[in-house]
């Protein structure tokens, strides 16, 4: 293993758990793909939770960052081992972001590099990036990262979703540097059922959540800070996309050190009103 690896097999800011909590990830499978699994039935996006008679009352758990109060909201609802199968009801509602989140908690309370990604895939619609958040974890066999669809796992959208071939996710900053060279239309990446997240401004505003999520914050999907909503309103010039296209090289670079000292950049650190 790498040192650079072996960093992201301690837990973050979000993805620390209890020593109850860790109790629990003790029973899940050995490999990563197998945990990651075991994700799928313990989260439940907004839209399908209020299909399934899911009250609104329990909607604004998709506002939870750390893993370690999803857990507990999980476990409150049902105390059984995490492997066992839960009801659309007894699973704590959140987006990509969550499944994501957990898995990397448990990932690393098990001594597993793993990490957070958020970009867009590729493979929900032709030609269309949609936002979405994928699970790495360092396979020291090979050495490397494998990119897994957590959330989606089994449902057939590519061939191997437990292992993404090159270009079926895009980071946001991989995105970004194939916008700016005039690879991709930048106009169909974004948020879909919303009108306003779709662009350039959508495609750089999770270039800085991913460059966060590098430096173990996983913000929410629509956590804004620094100036994205600035460029959102059209406001940013040739300087913001200039500082995108040193993080998107950052990013790909993969130098802790590097993500580290440009993630104290006024517009691309975290508030910590966002953090507490």
């Amino acid at each position: 293993m790498t040192d650079d690896a072996l960093s992201y097999s301690r837990p973050g800011r979000f993805t620390s758990l209890d020593a109850a909590q860790n109790q629990l990830v003790d029973g899940l499978p050995d490999d990563p793909v197998g945990i990651c699994a075991v994700v799928q039935g313990l989260v439940i996006q907004p839209h399908d939770a209020t299909a399934a008679g899911v009250g609104d009352d329990r909607i604004p758990e998709k506002n939870i960052r750390p893993a370690s109060k999803l857990l507990a909201v999980l476990t409150a609802l049902d105390p059984s081992p995490l492997h066992d199968g839960r009801t659309p009801d007894k699973r704590v509602v959140g987006t990509c972001r969550h499944f994501t989140t957990l898995a990397c908690a448990f990932l690393r309370a098990r001594g597993i590099p793993a990490r957070a990604r958020c970009g867009f895939g590729t493979y929900f619609r032709e030609g269309h990036g949609f936002d979405h958040w994928i699970t790495e974890y360092w396979d020291a066999d090979d050495q490397r990262w494998v990119r897994v669809d957590t959330e989606h796992l089994g449902k057939g959208y590519v061939d191997r979703l437990e292992d993404l071939a090159p270009g079926e996710f895009l980071t946001g900053g991989e995105a970004w540097t194939r916008y700016r060279a005039g690879l991709i239309d930048g106009q169909r990446f974004g948020v879909p059922g919303t009108d306003h997240a779709w662009g350039p401004a959508e495609i750089s505003a999770n270039a800085v959540r991913d460059l966060a999520a590098l430096c173990n914050r996983e913000m929410l999907p629509w956590d804004e800070w620094g100036r994205m909503t600035a460029a959102f309103e059209g406001k940013t010039g040739h300087d913001y996309d200039q500082l995108i296209d040193t993080l998107a090289e950052t990013c790909a670079e993969d130098d802790p050190q590097a993500l580290t000292d440009l993630f104290g950049h006024e517009d691309l650190a975290v508030p910590e009103h966002l953090l507490t």
